[in-house]
């Protein structure tokens, strides 16, 4: 059974830091991409983050700059180290885990408030 768990969301002054964390079980970790995605209500979840098996990342413009993707292999887990955060960054937060060829598995999220 796959399951991820996320941690590490809250409640954060605009300017401040988070470092959200998500746990893989049930999966061969080394071999998936990992990512973290977003979602505001009523809008579309988007993606934030993503780091490959060969630890090649990527991020959107509206985030690069302040947040960094890692992978800790040893852990079977993926963090998101998220800096200068502004109140448009306030969503739920979610982990994502893709195998080769094969589904895509979600964490249950974790909330991310950033008060202005």
């Amino acid at each position: 059974q796959v399951q991820l768990v996320e941690s590490g969301g809250g409640l954060v002054q605009a300017g401040g830091s988070l470092r959200l964390s998500c746990r893989a079980s049930g999966i061969f970790f080394n071999v998936n991409t990992m990512a973290w995605y977003r979602q505001c209500p009523g809008e579309q979840r988007e993606l934030v983050a993503k780091i490959t098996d060969g630890g090649i990342t990527n991020y959107p413009d509206s985030v690069k700059g302040r947040f960094t993707i890692s992978r800790d292999n040893a852990k079977n887990t993926v963090y998101l180290q998220m800096d200068s955060l502004k109140p448009e960054d306030t969503a739920v937060y979610y982990c994502s885990a893709t195998p080769p060829f094969t589904q895509t598995f979600w964490g249950q999220g974790t909330q991310v408030t950033v008060s202005s």
